[in-house]
């Protein structure tokens, strides 16, 4: 399953687990997260139920308090915005949520390209 289609966060990360990608994918989202100043307080190998939450909850409290940096973040991960306007909800939470599958899946990506032709 080089491109798979992910219908949500949860099959993300179980492609990362099966596909032995899963500690690549939480590196790679430190890093962006680094690199937006920003923390994401997750240990070292977080199960994936426990970074699924993390993630959503951080996405929340940024769109939320610190929406600048929310941008920037979406900027640096290289989410699309015409995917972050196709959302179609009002719920901050449901929005955040989404937001953090489109984050996963764009990880996903970096992490299976770089295995994919070893850089």
């Amino acid at each position: 399953m080089d491109n798979p289609q992910f219908e949500d966060s949860k099959q993300v990360l179980e492609e990362a687990k099966r596909s032995e990608l899963y500690a690549n994918l939480v590196a790679q989202l430190k890093k962006d997260f680094e690199l937006a100043n920003l923390q994401l307080n997750v240990s070292h190998n977080p199960s994936p139920e426990k970074l699924k939450t993390e993630l959503h909850e951080k996405i929340y409290r940024l769109i939320l308090e610190q929406f600048p940096e929310y941008l920037n973040l979406l900027y640096i991960v290289d989410v699309s915005e015409d995917k972050v306007r196709q959302i179609e909800t009002t719920d901050v939470v449901d929005m955040a949520g989404a937001v953090s599958f489109l984050i996963l899946k764009r990880e996903w990506q970096k992490v299976n390209l770089r295995r994919q032709f070893g850089t």
